[in-house]
């Protein structure tokens, strides 16, 4: 609860609300402002600043002219069937009709709009639809351009920062998670401390967040003219995306094999106990290679890399030199395999 209410509270959504609501002031400044009979409708241009503020300058643009276009639809619809009045046939018509037309592709946010102003057309335009119609489009159009101006010109939003942590913060998990399994090789079998084999899920789930916030902070530079003073390699951040769920992959397989032999009663495969100490310092010194991405030192980087080359090139002759020809050396096999992996992703220089 407490996690979900600071999620709530945070700066980009607390800029986002106060941004909300100054659009919405404006717009109902404006809104008697409007010719004819539009200006008796003023209360819709706050609703149209809402609904064009988004968390991106170009998904408020975007969300704005969908909704026109809903809107524009779905008062052509309700004219359609107005001489027929408001009766519960017009009404399940305009309804069934809206919903059809909501399934045409590329309509976006507007696709909910359809049906909702069909029906205000022919359930509130009364005995005056013109004057509604042009009124409420009006307005909701007058709302939605206020609403891109002030996300637009008040700080528009860059989500660099919540990328680039988000990164990290994997990054690390990814590195804890190789030095637990190391730990856990250290202790008696089986080992007491099993946290660490259930977090395969929570993993791919941090991966998939992280691709998302990437993908967020890439769209929060369209339209932005922010973006000019605050540069940002983000075709980096998606070859990072990439290479730590790559990296990701592999840490799950290592956790499953791991988990399976030692708890999973019929798993014929065991991790004899010459590999155990090879195999706790590969996991651990794979760990530290990650950990170290998120340091400048150069230097360490490349030291603690060659040192987990070292790391896992012994498992590999221990493996290579104690196979007994059968299936037992197959877990060790597995999760060298995957630690080559890793460290050919994870390889300083070939960032």
């Amino acid at each position: 609860m407490a996690t979900r209410m600071a999620r709530a509270l945070a700066a980009p959504r607390l800029q986002l609300a106060a941004k909300a609501g100054l659009a919405a002031g404006i717009a109902f400044w404006v809104a008697p402002l409007m010719p004819g009979g539009a200006a008796q409708y003023a209360y819709y241009a706050p609703l149209g600043a809402l609904v064009a503020m988004y968390e991106n300058v170009s998904g408020s643009m975007r969300q704005g002219f969908q909704t026109l276009v809903g809107l524009g639809a779905g008062i052509g619809l309700a004219f359609l069937l107005i001489s027929f009045g408001a009766t519960p046939l017009t009404v399940a018509a305009v309804m069934a009709l809206g919903v059809l037309l909501a399934g045409l592709p590329r309509l976006g946010a507007g696709r909910d709009w359809i049906p909702t102003a069909a029906l205000l057309v022919l359930l509130v335009g009364g005995q005056n639809p013109d004057d509604f119609s042009f009124g409420y489009l009006l307005q909701m159009g007058v709302g939605v351009v206020v609403g891109i101006a002030v996300n637009l010109l008040v700080f528009p939003p860059l989500h660099f920062n919540a990328a680039a942590l988000s990164l990290a913060e994997l990054r690390l998990s990814l590195a804890r998670q190789l030095s637990d399994m190391g730990a856990a090789m250290h202790e008696k079998w089986p080992p007491e401390h099993e946290d660490w084999s259930r977090r395969s899920e929570d993993l791919a789930q941090s991966a998939r967040s992280v691709r998302a916030a990437v993908q967020k902070a890439d769209a929060s530079r369209a339209k932005n003219p922010r973006r000019r003073f605050h540069p940002r390699d983000v075709d980096k951040d998606y070859r990072n995306v990439r290479d730590l769920e790559h990296i990701t992959f592999h840490i799950q397989d290592m956790t499953e094999v791991l988990a399976d032999v030692i708890w999973s009663e019929d798993m014929p495969f065991t991790i004899p106990l010459p590999y155990s100490e090879p195999l706790a310092e590969a996991l651990s010194a794979v760990g530290e290679v990650l950990r170290a991405a998120e340091e400048d030192d150069v230097d360490r980087q490349a030291e603690l890399f060659r040192a987990a080359e070292e790391a896992v090139a012994s498992l590999e002759d221990r493996t290579a030199a104690e196979g007994d020809g059968g299936g037992t050396p197959s877990a060790a096999g597995s999760i060298l395999l995957s630690l080559h992996r890793i460290l050919r992703v994870a390889k300083p220089n070939g960032k």
